[in-house]
């Protein structure tokens, strides 16, 4: 997902409340909502906002199911939804707290900007945060607001989230048309190459592992789509992206079996890293619990990169769990 910090949430706010008003009137809007006073003016003028609930209550009344959103969101159906409406206080307090996993508070409040106190109460459901809060929680817990706006409405026609929303997906057409891509994006970023007078032709490749002509045909569609920019001599971060892949079930399998299958050659390579396996029998609630902790474990580990300075190193986590019948 992109890095949002310089996005104006506000903004971005008022834009998609627009959207899911369409072309009714700010005046018929709000009395469809159930409110007397023109409380549509206010939200899309920023005067007041619409708590998460609220709002997703306003996407129902819209024509959105929000059964139908959150598990395209996650991409199947989070335990929580058996258990809470997502329309309600309770709901978005579970959504939120179900993608923070086990990112410390300190670290969530953090990348959001807000206070370690209106967090944790956002995160209890003692307090619900408003819509363009919501948006900045949900960005700091999974990474991926644009993907959960995208569920709403088409994330190009929000000005303030086109340049990002096209970013993103230019880096993920090239994560799929040449995966090692990705990697030498990630070299990049590196305080090693950072620290370089001049780009060598064949040290991201050899570190790598890969050919010198598929380290150059990365470098290429890495600078063709804005990923990176030749300064001085050698390539730089043009935009700061973390890329999530998920956005299309098909391509997030083909893309998910390209790097388990880098995996198991490195393995039978004899190549450093940790390979392991642990075949079992347990009951169905247990799997269902191992299935829960595998997803937390991996949510904390993309929150602990996303926090990680200064970068020094590349590795390649490929994970998996999957039932016998």
């Amino acid at each position: 997902m992109c890095k949002l910090e310089a996005m104006n949430y506000e903004y971005l706010a008022s834009e998609i409340l627009r959207q899911l008003r369409g072309r009714r009137s700010q005046v018929a809007w709000s009395k469809r909502l159930g409110f007397r006073s023109n409380v549509a003016g206010a939200w899309e003028n920023g005067r007041a906002w619409p708590t998460a609930a609220e709002f997703l209550r306003a996407a129902e009344r819209s024509g959105r199911r929000m059964l139908v959103v959150m598990e395209s969101f996650y991409g199947g159906k989070p335990k929580w939804l058996s258990l809470h409406d997502p329309a309600s206080r309770e709901g978005v307090a579970a959504l939120l707290d179900d993608l923070r996993g086990k990112t410390p508070l300190v670290a969530v409040s953090r990348a959001a900007s807000k206070s370690r106190f209106s967090v944790a109460r956002w995160l209890s459901g003692d307090t619900e945060p408003r819509l363009p809060d919501f948006l900045r929680i949900v960005e700091a817990t999974s990474l991926r607001m644009l993907d959960f706006v995208a569920c709403f409405t088409d994330p190009d026609a929000l000005p303030s989230a086109t340049r990002a929303w096209r970013d993103l997906q230019a880096a993920r057409r090239s994560a799929r048309e040449l995966p090692w891509s990705h990697a030498v994006l990630r070299i990049i970023e590196t305080e090693d190459y950072r620290a370089l007078q001049k780009h060598v032709p064949g040290a991201i490749a050899e570190r790598l592992g890969i050919s010198l002509d598929k380290e150059r045909r990365c470098l290429e569609l890495l600078e063709d789509t804005g990923q990176i920019k030749r300064q001085r001599g050698r390539f730089r971060i043009g935009r700061v992206l973390t890329v999530d892949t998920r956005d299309s079930r098909d391509q997030v399998r083909a893309t998910r079996a390209w790097w388990a299958g880098l995996a198991v050659d490195r393995m039978r390579a004899g190549a450093d890293g940790s390979f392991s396996y642990n075949l079992f029998s347990v009951s169905r609630a247990d799997y269902q619990r191992i299935e829960a902790l595998h997803r937390a474990h991996f949510r904390e580990i993309r929150s602990i990169v996303a926090a990680s300075t200064p970068m020094e190193c590349v590795g390649l986590i490929s994970m998996a769990l999957l039932p016998f019948g």
